[in-house]
């Protein structure tokens, strides 16, 4: 009997891709079968994003796109559009489910529910007489499960993970959805997170990426015990004084993983502590990624941002001061409600000014329910393009400044994939693509010497180059270069 097929098609950021690879997992115990393609699948799971209205309307239109290209299917949408407005989803004609975040963790279980609890699920137990859509959202707010399992880049796979350690956010920044639709802040526990790391060290991973919604939050929700009861009052709970910080030494420290890299930290979670860390540890990337937002004091201020202008730029040059060949990325908005020329002008000046090495720009968008979607004062669309541009335009000159720097200079890389026999695709400690002559297996860190510049990607000579070997004990580690 052939056992029926699902297909998970994420949308939007790292952590939607993380919740898909746990939704995989679900599945498969299930005992569904992973299916090659859209066409291929008798389940369609579209795990979605909510942070632009474009967002939605990609979902939207995958919806339509699904009923061309296959008819038959069934289609669960789950995710941050789901929790947000799921009665406009199931009102999308083949939608069989809608499951919001809040029971993101029970997708399979949900699609699977009228079918017979046995090994598998035949395509007969999937077929059934239409209905109307099952809509399955709660309170995101008493929302405790965090979905975690490894991601891979498709184009990379099983190069360079990527694990979810914290979901959910505390802040209110009043542009944001997100906390609306993904719930509170929690953290992945230590020994899960040590234990998903040792398995991927063990697959033979040799660079891990940790991320989450708000990463330099992790542990602060994590109660350790209660403290003595006093007057017959009980202690209220603790909670983990580890933090990030501690959380990143026990990778290190217990686990024989190669290369660690940081996502997304917001500015003041960037501790003098973090810093030092990061900076001097050989099995750190040298990656900051700090969201900047704005550059103007008013504007942070309207978007309910916790620092300003002056502890942002102080961040910045802290780490660049440590790390003078660090990646230092940035995401920012253009176009916030009320934004005038002055209050652009300062952000565009800070970004001049700060030695960014890439940044991530982006064109508000009003998210219902969101206190800056109420704003009276729009900037025009005509506008924020314009103002998107502009900063583009400048890190595009800073990218560049940034690759020509290191001309000349020893780099280190892992291998990603061979473009034939004539290069090997890489990406380098500090987050730039590499093309390296000659053909070299995947999952290898090198070091080679940058030869010159080549569009957006250093050019070296892998023949030339040195595999990185590294060796993790109990007393340390031990770097060792072999030829």
């Amino acid at each position: 009997m052939k056992v029926a097929r699902f297909y998970i098609e994420n949308f939007g950021c790292r952590a939607t891709q993380a919740d898909g690879a746990a939704l995989e997992r679900q599945f498969l115990e299930r005992g569904l079968e992973r299916a090659g393609g859209i066409s291929d699948a008798e389940i369609v799971v579209l795990n979605t994003c909510t942070v632009t209205a474009g967002a939605d309307k990609d979902v939207r239109a995958s919806v339509r796109r699904l009923q061309r290209l296959n008819p038959g299917c069934r289609i669960l949408v789950t995710g941050c559009y789901a929790q947000r407005a799921p009665e406009e989803i199931a009102s999308l004609p083949g939608v069989s489910w809608v499951v919001g975040n809040s029971h993101k963790h029970q997708a399979a279980q949900i699609a699977t529910a009228s079918l017979a609890a046995s090994g598998f699920v035949s395509l007969a137990q999937l077929a059934g007489e239409d209905s109307a859509p099952e809509i399955v959202v709660g309170d995101i707010f008493a929302h405790t499960e965090l979905m975690a399992a490894p991601v891979f880049e498709a184009a990379n796979e099983r190069t360079r993970p990527n694990l979810k350690v914290q979901d959910g956010c505390d802040n209110r920044c009043s542009f944001c959805v997100i906390p609306y639709v993904r719930g509170q802040s929690r953290s992945l526990p230590l020994e899960r997170v040590l234990r998903e790391v040792r398995t991927l060290v063990e697959g033979g991973n040799r660079e891990v990426v940790i991320s989450g919604i708000n990463l330099g939050r992790w542990g602060r929700d994590l109660a350790v015990g209660r403290p003595p009861t006093v007057d017959g009052i009980p202690g209220r709970p603790t909670t983990s004084d580890r933090r990030l910080v501690g959380l990143i030494h026990a990778i290190l420290d217990q686990t024989s993983l190669e290369k660690l890299r940081i996502s997304s930290v917001e500015p003041m979670d960037w501790s003098d502590a973090l810093i030092e860390l990061v900076a001097s540890s050989p099995r750190i990337a040298k990656h900051a990624h700090v969201p900047m937002q704005s550059g103007s004091d008013a504007v942070l201020r309207r978007m309910h941002r916790k620092y300003r202008p002056w502890h942002y730029r102080e961040k910045i040059q802290r780490i660049r001061e440590a790390m003078p060949f660090a990646a230092i990325g940035a995401d920012v908005m253009v176009g916030f409600p009320g934004e005038t020329e002055a209050e652009f002008d300062e952000t565009r000046r800070m970004v001049e000014e700060l030695p960014f090495t890439y940044l991530h720009v982006f064109t508000y968008s009003a998210r219902p329910g969101t206190p800056a979607a109420q704003a009276k004062k729009q900037v025009p669309p005509a506008v924020a393009r314009e103002r998107n541009s502009i900063l583009r335009e400048i890190a595009s000159v800073k990218k560049s400044a940034f690759l020509k720097s290191l001309v000349g200079r020893e780099t280190e890389a892992i291998t990603l994939q061979s473009g034939g026999d004539s290069f090997t695709e890489a990406l380098t400690d500090n987050y730039l693509k590499a093309r390296l002559a000659g053909k070299v297996e995947a999952n290898r860190w090198v070091r080679f010497r940058a030869d010159g510049v080549e569009g957006d990607s250093l050019i070296g000579n892998s023949a030339s180059g040195q595999e990185i070997d590294e060796i993790c004990s109990a007393s340390g580690n031990l770097r060792v270069l072999l030829s």
